[in-house]
């Protein structure tokens, strides 16, 4: 096998980032593979260097793959998602209001304030506001949207704007807020929301989260050897167990993109990625 490491880009969302790339990295290496992971700051960055051929593989978020997608068909480079987590299937986003509140349908919404996360956030922004959309009711037009815009590049993978959209809910400035239900359930579990102080009032359809991204063109050998690798990875061995517990999975399965539907509709119709896809793919030719 060639010594011409793969390497892997990954976002740096939190420090345990560097724990669990740094595992990976060990178990790779050790079954012959040769890898190397380099962190960015934000996801436009990574998008970037994949596009760029400075990375062969992007660990990205639902969003990256859009603009990953978009770029390879701009710049005539196939994208394809290799793999992704058991834990980034069939997911879905929430809107909850409180209880105790006059808020009891989405038609409720009309004329009223919606939290939401982070600007770029797939789960706690685009997709909700597209979903309401889709029931009738313009984000700014027929409610007020309010933005908690936390770490923006980070693709709301940090959930601060979320939590942040929570306690606004909670002290009542805001009528609404968005979510990723498994955030709800969390926000309930830590005390952020109090047990039995919100309803949910509408439940977006299902969609996919991160997946593993290359570009045609990249090292066919290693990619086909590292999927190999990550798709084997077992809970059971107890080497690797607590890593898939940082990165919320138990398996690794094959990727798919029929599950980012809902999400390219949202950007489409909120013309999200134009100028960052228009201006990276002359970056690239």
């Amino acid at each position: 096998m060639s010594e011409t490491p793969l390497l892997l880009g990954a976002v740096a969302y939190d420090a345990k980032v560097v724990t669990i790339w740094d595992g990976f990295q060990r178990y790779l290496e050790d079954r012959g593979l040769p890898f190397d992971t380099i962190l960015y700051t934000n996801y436009e960055r990574q998008v970037e260097a994949l596009c760029y051929g400075h990375i062969h593989v992007a660990w990205n978020s639902p969003l990256a793959w859009l603009q990953c997608e978009r770029i390879g068909r701009a710049v005539g480079r196939r994208a394809e998602a290799i793999c992704m987590r058991d834990t980034d299937r069939d997911l879905t986003s929430v809107v909850i209001a409180r209880d105790d509140g006059p808020v009891r349908t989405i038609a409720d919404l009309k004329g009223r304030r919606v939290a939401v996360g982070a600007k770029d956030s797939p789960q706690a922004t685009l997709i909700p506001l597209y979903f309401l959309a889709q029931q009738g009711l313009e984000p700014n037009r027929d409610f007020q949207v309010v933005e908690f815009d936390m770490l923006r590049g980070k693709h709301g993978d940090h959930i601060g704007g979320e939590r942040d959209a929570a306690r606004a809910l909670m002290r009542g400035e805001c009528d609404a807020a968005c979510m990723i239900d498994a955030n709800h359930l969390l926000f309930v579990q830590e005390g952020t929301l109090p047990s039995g102080a919100t309803r949910g009032i509408a439940q977006t359809p299902l969609y996919d989260h991160c997946n593993f991204t290359v570009l045609e063109g990249a090292p066919a050998g290693l990619i086909a050897r590292f999927r190999e690798l990550m798709l084997e990875m077992s809970y059971a061995d107890p080497a690797v167990r607590r890593l898939l517990d940082l990165e919320g999975l138990k398996r690794w399965l094959p990727g798919r993109t029929e599950g980012y539907a809902i999400l390219s509709n949202a950007v489409e119709k909120f013309s999200f990625l134009e100028p960052f896809v228009t201006a990276t793919a002359a970056g690239c030719t």
